[in-house]
């Protein structure tokens, strides 16, 4: 568990979040989630002017269970629940797009994305696999990746890892290697980027390690059909 944060207090914090924000924490269970996310489509922000970052969950509209079980476990730094987002068409006409939540901006979380991003703070920047990832790695860490970018085809999984270059995915590999003894590699995908994938006695070992942490509506990403 991380610790509390009282000291965090700033003369930015609007006065009626001091007494939250000041009582704010990461438990290991968040911090999983956070990580999990990170590796896969969980985005974190610096906006213009803003001293802290803040978090964002935004998950298919078919993924609604999904984004509620991510609010379940970060609701306690989170200020409204999951709402849809909406897009107009090209004739104007509204639409439903996915569903979406985002965090308060707390020091706690600057300093996750100081780990996980690099470039320029105002916009979202390039999220990076820190050298270091091996310590933030577990199995729910592992099962959140999974579920938020793998597949499972054939009695493989295979993640995509299109956002990251070359260089972070062997580190990666690396340090499930080290972490959990399981063998990934990966593959060009044409002009996209590269997927990471195990093979089908490593694909075993992965859904063993992971399975406890898969939630009910993305049983599908380890070859499990919901009823």
């Amino acid at each position: 568990m991380v610790n509390t944060v009282g000291s965090y207090a700033t003369k930015y914090w609007h006065k009626d979040l001091i007494p939250v924000k000041e009582k704010m924490f990461l438990t290991d269970e968040q911090l999983s989630l956070l990580v999990g996310c990170l590796l896969g489509d969980g985005t974190m922000r610096m906006g213009k002017g803003a001293v802290n970052a803040n978090f964002k969950i935004e998950q298919g509209l078919a993924q609604k269970e999904y984004t509620e079980y991510k609010y379940s476990v970060l609701k306690d730094l989170v200020l409204t629940e999951p709402k849809i987002s909406y897009r107009y068409d090209e004739n104007g006409s509204k639409y439903r797009k996915s569903w979406w939540f985002r965090t308060v901006r707390h020091p706690l979380l600057t300093k996750i994305y100081n780990r996980f991003y690099v470039g320029d703070g105002y916009r979202v920047g390039r999220k990076i696999i820190p050298k270091d990832i091996g310590v933030d790695l577990n199995p729910q860490s592992m099962a959140v990746w999974i579920m938020d970018d793998g597949s499972f085809n054939k009695g493989i999984i295979d993640i995509s890892t299109y956002s990251f270059v070359l260089e972070e995915i062997k580190i990666l590999e690396n340090a499930i290697y080290k972490k959990f003894g399981i063998q990934m590699v990966h593959h060009k995908d044409r002009d996209k980027g590269f997927r990471m994938y195990a093979n089908k006695s490593e694909t075993l070992k992965m859904i063993n390690l992971i399975k406890p942490y898969i939630v009910h509506p993305m049983e599908y990403k380890i070859g499990c059909i919901a009823p």
